[in-house]
């Protein structure tokens, strides 16, 4: 199934732990640390205060110094996914969060990978992964992960989605770390 498809299908709770991963795994870009979105994970394990969770975050988030221009505009884009973050974890407002993000996540991933010479991301989202770079493929496995582990376990699946999502944070803050040190080295 493509992700255009299990996000269609997808509940709330899945649809708002799929643009959380999305944000979570691009917060390197934020010059976030890694435990600064724990708490609205959690506010979806537990029926916690999204909207309470979300602004503190946006307030931890403050701004980023990213630096080149692909990272800047990757930086942009991460920003727009925390902005755009809707107030409720529920109703319309998630699911079109959800799929922005998505879109958003890959294009970040796309331009941090020198290898996509592609310009859009909508052909991978709907299955079509022929040539795809090492970078975007891995992201575009592991929305399509979380999305899966959430219809398959409901709310059990959020500790699976977190890990998929943590791991992805790792490899983009050693992708900008490693850009980083080029242009300095």
């Amino acid at each position: 199934m493509s992700l255009v498809e299990l996000i269609a299908q997808a509940d709330e709770r899945g649809l708002a732990a799929s643009g959380l991963a999305c944000l979570d795994r691009c917060v390197p870009l934020l010059g976030g640390d890694d435990e600064v979105l724990r708490p609205l994970w959690g506010s979806l394990a537990d029926a916690g205060d999204w909207a309470e969770c979300l602004e503190k975050a946006r307030a931890a988030l403050g701004s980023a110094d990213p630096g080149e221009a692909a990272e800047d505009e990757a930086a942009t884009l991460a920003r727009r996914m925390l902005e755009a973050a809707p107030a409720a974890c529920a109703g319309a407002g998630v699911r079109v969060w959800a799929d922005a993000c998505s879109v958003a996540s890959l294009q970040i991933h796309r331009l941090l990978d020198p290898a996509d010479d592609t310009s859009s991301v909508d052909s991978r989202r709907e299955g079509r992964t022929e040539d795809m770079p090492p970078l975007v493929a891995a992201e575009l496995r592991r929305q399509i992960t979380v999305l899966e582990l959430l219809s398959g376990h409901g709310p059990a699946g959020l500790r699976g989605a977190l890990e998929v999502s943590t791991e992805g944070r790792r490899i983009l803050r050693a992708v900008v770390s490693r850009r980083a040190r080029g242009r300095r080295g």
